[in-house]
């Protein structure tokens, strides 16, 4: 049984869930056709997320979530980062960019998170962000939230890693 009262996806990694999408019905009108998905984001912990989407010219539309533990408002801003890539992949829905008629800018994405390197370059681009904003005066937390797109938990994560990894000076010196 779970006992968190929040699904949390933003302190999840993707290894930790599996995206599984399948096609429910199709609708085509003119030259535009409409997919609706079942998605499911199942966890090794027993949470999970079940919703119906629509796919429609490359754009996503979400019709019902339903998720067990319930999702915070957080949470379901980093829902699509899980389930965007596996969606357009099985409704077909890639080739065709928001914006672009004939698919030309299918590579960009739409949602606000840059994309950003995993392992010791990934502990050394936040190094970096909260060493430039600590010299500048700034926040150097909000700046690293800034820079991967992350929340301020998973931010203080990330900052944490790059300590533990001898990037970043210890939080409290030791006695």
């Amino acid at each position: 049984m779970l006992e968190t009262s929040f699904l949390n996806l933003s302190d999840r990694d993707e290894p930790d869930g599996a995206v599984s999408v399948r096609r429910a019905w199709e609708v085509r009108e003119n030259d535009t056709a409409t997919t609706w998905c079942d998605v499911r984001l199942s966890f090794g912990d027993g949470a999970g997320v079940d919703l119906l989407a629509a796919v429609c010219e490359g754009c996503v539309s979400v019709e019902d979530v339903r998720a067990r533990p319930a999702l915070s408002l957080d949470d379901l801003a980093v829902l699509s980062d899980w389930i965007e890539g596996p969606l357009l992949e099985a409704c077909g829905g890639a080739a065709a960019a928001p914006g672009t008629q004939d698919g030309a800018g299918g590579s960009e994405k739409r949602h606000a998170r840059p994309a950003r390197p995993r392992g010791v370059e990934s502990r050394r681009l936040v190094a970096g962000e909260y060493l430039a904003a600590q010299r500048a005066g700034r926040d150097p937390v909000l700046a690293v939230m800034s820079a991967t797109g992350h929340g301020r938990r998973r931010a203080l994560r990330l900052i944490a890693g790059a300590r533990d990894a001898g990037l970043l000076t210890p939080r409290h010196v030791r006695r």
